[in-house]
């Protein structure tokens, strides 16, 4: 019985309660597996000689102090394991998590700020951490957790941008469809905490960052702790070919083009001859091993089909749905039981009217207005952090049974996903998945499971 998923019991009793009890647990297995705070305990320690991080040894009469900073939806559980290592010796620290994040620690600030979009606490929360880097000099250790969500959590504007104009250029690349390494093209560029100046703020200091991912295509996450091959000509081409230029507010278009003549504005390029290192304590692959592992256990031959899938949402579940007739029908590529399991960031592109939810709850949703099939799956489909785009759900799980829901109920499922109302209608049809901060941001995670049994003939559900 899963203990993530605070309405368990209402999910698995709303269709085939195997298969929706297994594809809960198979999701849960993933996202325990990258919740950072026991990597980080294996990761560092330390005697009365020195600390160790990983390969790193740090005697301790090279250390004068230690400060702790950092931002993003996993963070906390990094800082909770600074805390208990290192506990009095943290001279200061500042940890900017998600509104919501409501556990503290006795050696480092716990400090609250907005995402996905920016508010005031974001600027005041780029005051905390700069305050703490430029105290921390030569001969100072600082660590800083940096996760995913940390763009939206700390903002320094550039130049005369104002608050008002970096909600209005998140808002409008959120909604354009945008991946995340473009979307970060363009904050990078109009942020001064971000494209690796943390640990240029840093210095002298010795800056350890601790991550998810070190490794993905454009490495979104530590964004602020790594060097940025991007441009002030690139942050501006994003904008145009998403057609947000002219719409751009003035002051944003203004900084980004006197940038183009001025590259000592420009984000910081290399890290080489600063004193720096960078471990990664979760990432993607790990979580698709382990909800690969948890099927295998439960039955399911698991195959983890990609760790980086991306694009349009609704079009993602379409997909999925296809390959599931298929092995439904004619078992291939794959023989059933088992279970395709993938990870990565899908987009939505907002161009009308918005109602709630978010990527993962309209996959599920696009998943089930083409599948063929009445029974022999389920699908689930969540934000391994526990909140789904600007809402308090996870994601969402589909079945036989949810497609006979809408079939019966004469929902307009096409509707529903044009307004982009995924969340409202998931929660009428009681398929919503809620755990709360879950201290971890890797990914979204989606597991389609197909039980012995095919199902049972076909039939749309549009």
């Amino acid at each position: 019985m899963s203990t993530l998923f605070t309405n368990y019991e209402r999910i698995i009793a709303n269709g085939d309660h195997k298969l929706r009890a297994d594809a809960l647990e198979i999701a849960e297995a993933g996202i325990r597996r990258v919740i950072p705070y026991e990597a980080v305990r294996r990761l560092i320690s330390c005697d009365d000689s020195c600390i160790r991080v990983g390969s790193l040894t740090i005697p301790w009469d090279r250390v004068n102090h230690i400060y702790v900073v950092g931002a993003g939806k996993g963070s906390f559980p990094i800082a909770q394991a600074l805390d208990e290592i290192f506990g009095e010796r943290i001279k200061a620290g500042t940890v900017i998590v998600k509104d919501g994040e409501k556990r503290r620690l006795p050696h480092i600030e716990i400090f609250e700020s907005s995402h996905p979009i920016p508010d005031a606490r974001s600027i005041e929360a780029a005051d905390k951490l700069m305050r703490i880097l430029s105290e921390a000099g030569e001969g100072d250790l600082v660590f800083a957790a940096v996760t995913g969500g940390s763009s939206a959590l700390v903002n320094k504007p550039a130049g005369g941008i104002t608050l008002e104009n970096l909600r209005q250029v998140n808002l409008d690349l959120l909604n354009c469809g945008a991946e995340i390494g473009k979307i970060n093209m363009v904050r990078k560029h109009i942020c001064l905490m971000k494209g690796g100046r943390l640990v240029q703020y840093g210095q002298p200091a010795m800056v350890v960052t601790l991550t998810f991912d070190t490794a993905p295509p454009d490495m979104p996450w530590p964004d602020m702790c790594l060097p940025d091959p991007t441009t002030f000509a690139d942050a501006i081409q994003v904008l145009k070919d998403y057609e947000l230029w002219d719409q751009t507010p003035q002051p944003v278009r203004s900084y980004l083009l006197y940038g183009l003549e001025h590259p000592e504005l420009e984000t910081v390029k290399s890290l080489d001859g600063m004193r720096q290192a960078i471990f990664s304590v979760a990432d993607p692959q790990l979580a698709c091993q382990a909800a690969a592992q948890a099927a295998q256990a439960l039955g399911y031959t698991p195959h983890v089909i990609s760790t980086t899938m991306e694009g349009e949402a609704k079009d993602v579940g379409i997909v999925m749905a296809g390959i599931t007739d298929e092995i439904l029908t004619s078992k291939r590529p794959f023989q059933p039981p088992c279970a395709l399991i993938s990870g990565g960031e899908t987009t939505v592109t907002i161009q009308e009217s918005c109602g709630s939810g978010g990527p993962n709850q309209e996959t599920v949703l696009g998943f089930a207005g083409k599948i063929r099939h009445r029974a022999g799956y389920a699908f689930v489909s969540l934000d391994t952090d526990g909140t789904d785009g600007p809402c308090d759900r996870a994601g969402g799980i589909v079945d036989g049974a949810t497609v006979r829901r809408i079939r019966e109920q004469k929902i307009h499922l096409a509707k529903v996903l044009h307004d982009h109302n995924s969340g409202e209608m998931l929660e009428h049809l009681g398929d919503d998945l809620i755990t709360g901060h879950t201290g971890t941001n890797v990914m979204n995670l989606r597991i389609v499971l197909i039980g012995k049994e095919e199902g049972n003939g076909s039939d749309r559900s549009d």
